[in-house]
């Protein structure tokens, strides 16, 4: 399993007319571009297919904050800022055992987070579509 590589201040949405984007309060410091998970009490954390109750990924932080400030979440869409060039289109990303990161295989808990899409550009570039699963419940 290899981590997918983020470039944080490149964490952005491709098309924001085709994407699901929602705002929740952090639960604690989320860095842009972190995978997060949604706690009982509705706020939002990071992601960690390791850490129990953590394993409920719910979306890509698309601003990074402290504890108690808003965090805007990209539920579906693309995204850009994540290093997929070298990952084939339509290859499932998974949230990996390093807290908030995406993985090209499965952590220790299998939850997938999207795919791989290539745009419509002439080199095809490759980005992450991001497709969480709201009602799928990892335990």
């Amino acid at each position: 399993m290899a981590d997918i590589a983020i470039t944080a201040a490149q964490v952005e949405v491709i098309d924001a007319l085709d994407a699901e984007i929602l705002n929740f309060l952090a639960e604690e410091t989320i860095t842009q571009g972190q995978i997060v998970y949604m706690t009982a009490t509705g706020t939002v954390g990071v992601a960690d297919a390791n850490a129990a109750g953590k394993q409920q990924a719910r979306g890509v932080a698309l601003n990074g904050g402290g504890a108690g400030q808003a965090i805007s979440v990209l539920k579906r869409g693309r995204c850009a800022g994540f290093t997929v060039s070298g990952v084939n289109a339509s290859a499932v990303l998974y949230l990996s055992d390093t807290a908030g990161s995406l993985a090209d295989a499965a952590g220790t808990m299998t939850v997938p987070c999207g795919i791989v899409v290539a745009m419509p550009d002439k080199d095809g570039t490759r980005v992450f579509h991001a497709d969480f699963r709201w009602l799928a419940n990892w335990a």
